[in-house]
C-alpha cells in the first residue's frame, strides 16, 4: 500500500511552469517582463515621436524659406541682371559713338 500512496503523490504533481519550461523560456520571459526593457522601449518611442515632429516642422521651414526665396530674392537676382546688361549695353554705345571710355555709372 506504501508503494501505491507513493505512485500516486509522483503522478499527481502540482504543474509548475518553472518545472516545464526550459532555461532559454524563463530567462527570455524575465528580460520581457523587466522594468529596464519596459523604460528603455519608452524612450525610443519617445525619441521616434520627437524626430518625427523634428521633421515635419524641418519640412515646414523648407518650404518656407524656399518659397520666400522664389519670391523675393530670384525677381532681384533677375532685376540686377537687367540692370548689368543696359550698363554694358550704354557703355557699348558710347564707344562706338566715340564718346570714349568714360561714361558715368549710374
Amino acid at each position: 500500500m506504501a508503494s501505491q500512496g507513493k505512485n500516486r503523490l509522483s503522478k499527481h504533481k502540482p504543474n509548475n511552469s518553472n518545472d516545464d519550461d526550459g532555461i532559454l523560456s524563463r530567462i527570455s520571459t524575465g528580460v520581457s517582463n523587466s522594468p529596464v526593457l519596459y523604460s528603455g522601449k519608452k524612450v525610443a518611442s519617445n525619441a521616434a515621436c520627437a524626430a518625427k515632429r523634428l521633421l515635419k516642422s524641418t519640412g515646414k521651414a523648407a518650404w518656407i524659406a524656399g518659397t520666400t526665396f522664389l519670391i523675393l530674392v530670384v525677381p532681384l537676382i533677375i532685376e540686377m541682371d537687367r540692370e548689368q546688361q543696359i550698363n554694358e549695353l550704354e557703355l557699348q554705345q558710347a564707344s562706338l559713338l566715340g564718346g570714349g571710355g568714360a561714361v558715368a555709372v549710374k
